[in-house]
């Protein structure tokens, strides 16, 4: 039961949605997610105030 070679084009679309992701798509999740956060802490200290150090 052996199963065919799958189609040049279809591991050319396989290699470029793996770049897309590697490349653009997770590092731009990263950034977002960590500017996003830090928008969120500076919004919570606009309203609670600072950190207070004991």
């Amino acid at each position: 039961m052996d199963q065919p070679a799958p189609a040049a084009s279809s591991r050319q679309q396989e290699r470029f949605a793996f770049l897309l992701l590697t490349v653009v798509v997770f590092p731009l999740l990263a950034v977002l997610f960590v500017a996003g956060y830090g928008f969120v802490v500076w919004i919570w200290q606009m309203f609670a105030g600072p950190p207070g150090g004991a």
